[in-house]
């Protein structure tokens, strides 16, 4: 009896044991900060020039639209004088007058080669505490700008 319950006992812990999962080799991260002697300074300094271009909108009520050679189609169809004005509106009300943009932080996205340059947007109210993302694609074109609350960990979304 005491055989049985222990051949029984055997089995049940036998089956129960975990499986090991067939485990993939582990690629590369998709989504890498670069370090500052990696990020092309020409570019680094289009992005900021034109992110501190759409900002600056908010100040001069006036925005010289992007051109083909520096922005995607999408980016100039969406970037408008009056989405713009919406949106300073509520900007200058909350924040105060825009001052500059500061980089913050590098990414290259791998899978579309896409570099993702992170500002922190500085505004003349202190409680301002806001990020400026401008991509980058292949070609040296803006493909996005995007504005949010500033977050110090990194999570990629266009």
């Amino acid at each position: 009896m005491k055989k049985l319950i222990l051949i029984l006992s055997l089995i049940a812990v036998v089956g129960c044991k975990s499986k090991k999962a067939h485990q993939k080799e582990p690629k590369p991260d998709d989504i890498i900060k670069l370090a500052s002697s990696q990020i092309n300074s020409s570019q680094k300094n289009k992005a900021y020039e034109l992110g501190k271009r759409v900002l600056m909108t908010c100040n001069t009520s006036k925005f010289k639209p992007f051109t083909s050679s520096e922005a995607t189609a999408s980016v100039i169809h969406n970037i408008t004088i009056d989405k713009l004005s919406k949106t300073c509106t509520k900007f200058r009300m909350w924040y105060g007058s825009f001052i500059d943009l500061q980089l913050a932080e590098v990414y290259q996205n791998n899978e579309d080669q896409t570099i993702v340059y992170r500002f922190k947007a500085l505004y003349t109210k202190k409680v301002a505490n806001k990020e400026l993302r401008v991509f980058m694609n292949s070609e040296n074109l803006v493909s996005a700008i995007k504005t949010s609350d500033w977050v110090d960990s990194f999570t990629y979304n266009k």
